[in-house]
C-alpha cells in the first residue's frame, strides 16, 4: 500500500512528532511505501496567491479556481504545489497528524488544502463526493486535543468530537472522494504521564499495522 503522512506542529519534541515517526516507521516496517510532508520543517507557506501558479489565466484579476484549471490545462503549477498534488494521487491512503487547534486544522495545514486541493486536478467538472478525484482513497485524521475526552461527548462543554471533526471528515476528505477512517485522537496528550504516551502510542502502533484491513466509516451528511 501506498501512503503519504502530512504533518505539521511547530516543536519537533512533540508528542505529535512522536505520532508521526511512529507512523512512518511502522508503515515502512509492514511493507508499506511512505512519502511524507513535514509542513513546518518545509517552512510551508499557507497563503494562497498567484506563487502556486507558472502561468497566468487573467493578469488583472485573480481567481484562484480560475487560476487553478488553467495550470491543471497548461501544467502550470509551482514545483512546489505539484509535488504535494503528486503525493496526493499516488497515495492509496492519506494521513494528517495535527494537534486541534480552535476546533479545527491548523493554519498552516488549512492553508495547504487551499492550496493543494486544487479545482482541476483534485475535484471539479462533477467530481465530487460518490464520484470524487480520490475515490478509492482512504483518509485518516490522527490528531490530539488539548483538553480530556469527557470534554468532547456530546452533551459537553466542547461538544461531540464527531460534529467537530465533521467540517474536515465530510468538507475536505470526503467531498473530494476519500473513504474516511475512524479517527486516532489522543486526548489532553499533555496531560498524561510517559507511561500513558507509551501506551497511546503501542495501541496506534498495533492499529497502523492493520490498517490495510480496515473498513472506512460514516460520517454523517448533517
Amino acid at each position: 500500500m501506498k501512503v503519504f503522512v502530512l504533518y505539521w506542529h511547530p516543536e519537533p519534541q512533540s508528542f505529535n512528532s512522536a505520532m508521526f515517526r511512529t507512523a512512518c516507521e511502522t508503515l515502512a516496517g509492514a511493507g508499506h511505501e511512505v512519502k511524507t510532508s513535514d509542513l513546518h520543517e518545509m517552512h510551508f507557506d499557507p497563503v494562497s496567491s498567484r506563487k502556486s501558479f507558472t502561468t497566468v489565466k487573467d493578469p488583472n484579476y485573480f481567481k484562484q479556481q480560475i487560476e487553478e484549471m488553467h495550470a491543471t490545462e497548461m501544467n502550470g503549477f509551482s514545483a512546489e504545489i505539484e509535488s504535494e498534488i503528486e503525493k496526493i494521487e499516488w497515495c492509496d491512503l492519506m494521513i494528517w497528524q495535527f494537534p486541534l487547534w480552535w476546533f479545527g486544522l491548523p493554519a498552516a495545514f488549512k492553508g495547504w488544502v487551499d492550496r493543494v486541493f486544487t479545482m482541476g486536478r483534485i475535484y471539479g467538472g462533477n467530481r465530487i463526493y460518490e464520484t470524487g478525484v480520490c475515490r478509492g482513497k482512504r483518509a485518516l485524521l490522527s490528531l490530539t486535543t488539548g483538553g480530556p475526552e469527557k470534554v468532547y461527548r456530546k452533551g459537553a462543554f466542547n461538544g461531540d468530537i464527531a460534529g467537530i471533526l465533521r467540517p474536515i471528515h465530510r468538507g475536505i476528505l470526503q467531498f473530494v472522494g476519500f473513504d474516511v477512517m475512524a479517527p486516532q485522537i489522543v486526548y489532553g496528550a499533555d496531560r498524561m504521564t510517559d507511561e500513558q504516551r507509551k501506551q497511546h502510542m503501542a495501541i496506534y502502533t498495533v492499529r497502523l499495522e492493520g490498517i490495510a484491513r480496515e473498513s472506512p466509516i460514516d460520517v454523517g451528511i448533517y
